[in-house]
């Protein structure tokens, strides 16, 4: 059955979908994949066309979507990228300078910005994550990078659909 959200988008303009979806992911060829694929019975189809979207992208939408992204603890953020990094937006002023010294070694290293799903996550937790990823392989880190950005808009089609 299909919540009343999904119902709108299903028969939204395609550029208002389009549009809707790019708020959970920067990425304009997924964007209009996902628009394009409407309408969904549901949201478990919506979840596996996001899986199948995501197995279809290459680097450069990634890159895209992740320019999308404030950095962990950045303290101008708004919307849902507030509510996801709650953990990191009330980090104690130690872990919040460390956080946005990993945020600059990990740019430095791997040329865009540290990306995690921060849902539930405390600012150690995120911490700890940048850290061990500092240690990635670049290859290694842009399968994690896809991964964790897939988390994220799924989550973020849920809050706009569910």
């Amino acid at each position: 059955m299909q919540t009343a959200p999904l119902a709108a988008f299903n028969v939204a303009a395609a550029g208002d979908a389009e549009r809707d979806v790019a708020r959970c992911c920067a990425s304009r060829s997924f964007a209009a994949a996902i628009a394009s694929g409407r309408p969904y019975a549901d949201l478990a189809a919506v979840s596996a066309a996001i899986d199948a979207g995501f197995a279809r992208l290459g680097w450069a939408d990634i890159a895209e979507a992740l320019a999308g992204h404030p950095r962990i603890g950045e303290p101008a953020l708004a919307g849902w990228s507030r509510a996801e990094q709650a953990g990191a937006v009330t980090a104690p002023p130690a872990v919040a300078d460390e956080l946005a010294d990993g945020n600059r070694a990990y740019e430095q290293r791997f040329g865009y910005v540290f990306l995690v799903c921060a849902t539930g996550l405390t600012a150690a937790q995120m911490l700890a994550r940048l850290r061990a990823r500092l240690e990635n392989s670049p290859a290694a880190e842009r399968r994690i990078v896809a991964d964790e950005l897939r988390k994220i808009t799924h989550l973020r089609m849920r809050k706009l659909l569910g």
